[in-house]
């Protein structure tokens, strides 16, 4: 359970920054920013350059906070957070956390009471859902996959049936192997989505098959690189071949309503009606 924040304790405000159009700065953005005592930013020179496009000076503290510093500079975040100071999180682009330095500050200043919360700004991760023309009724992030080609198309295995649409990030000079595994493993067919530069004077999002795109990134792209890749279809459910399996795990000594359970999580009828087709066929 959640413990209240102790009075004179401080607040972790995590600031969803632009990824490219610096009006996609907000009010609440420049609240936060003017209201804070100490502000840590992934790159502080690119924070300032930020700054001076918007034409906004911050009162507070400014310090460096990216994956390399991030352990080190928590436990002094907290005790800033600890002795009533208004800590804001700024990353390069996007909201804090998401595949970017954030995460440990924000489990730390919860194991200590501090309260967190968020000033919600721009994401790649729904811009590009929604532009992407891919189903976004249920999706899931998966970030950066690994860089050497065997890791990667392991992880493009385990997510070979996953159903949801999917979204990644990968570096431009790698996008075409990236690209060309996902074909190779999810199906050349398999619709998809190349995001490139969102909100920016280049924005660029070239959709078609997977096979398509990687010949297409192979002369090479430039920019912040967003990835949404369109979930498994459904499976072709052989419900005769399922009710075969039910009887199966039942003749091995498993009782006829859990056999139903477990075939029906991986096939995704419907476990009564899988029981009483077993229960017919084992009456008759």
């Amino acid at each position: 359970m959640e413990r209240a924040t102790p009075a004179g304790v401080g607040v972790l405000v995590l600031a969803g920054a632009p990824i490219g159009d610096v009006d996609s700065v907000s009010p609440a953005l420049r609240r936060a920013l003017s209201e804070a005592d100490v502000i840590a930013a992934e790159d502080t020179r690119r924070f300032r350059d930020l700054l001076h496009r918007i034409g906004q000076e911050v009162p507070g503290r400014v310090v460096s906070f990216f994956d390399g510093n991030e352990a080190f500079r928590t436990p002094g975040l907290v005790a800033d957070l600890l002795s009533g100071s208004r800590v804001v999180v700024v990353t390069d682009a996007g909201m804090p956390s998401v595949s970017d330095p954030g995460y440990r500050l924000v489990s730390a200043a919860i194991e200590a009471g501090i309260r967190v919360t968020a000033v919600p700004g721009p994401s790649a991760v729904l811009t590009a859902l929604a532009v992407s023309g891919l189903p976004v009724d249920r999706f899931c992030f998966e970030g950066f996959l690994p860089r050497k080609q065997g890791e990667r198309r392991r992880r493009f295995a385990d997510l070979a049936g996953e159903r949801r649409t999917m979204v990644f990030f990968e570096a431009p000079h790698r996008l075409a192997d990236f690209l060309s595994d996902a074909a190779f493993v999810l199906g050349e067919e398999r619709p998809a989505a190349v995001c490139r530069e969102l909100t920016k004077t280049y924005e660029e999002v070239v959709r078609g098959p997977l096979a398509e795109l990687a010949q297409w990134a192979v002369e090479g792209a430039r920019g912040e690189i967003t990835v949404v890749v369109q979930g498994a279809d459904a499976p072709v459910v052989d419900e005769a071949a399922a009710v075969g399996q039910v009887r199966a795990l039942h003749a091995e000594g498993m009782r006829l309503k859990e056999a139903a359970k477990q075939v029906a999580a991986t096939t995704g009828l419907s476990s009564n009606d899988l029981y009483r087709e077993a229960l017919a066929q084992t009456d008759s």
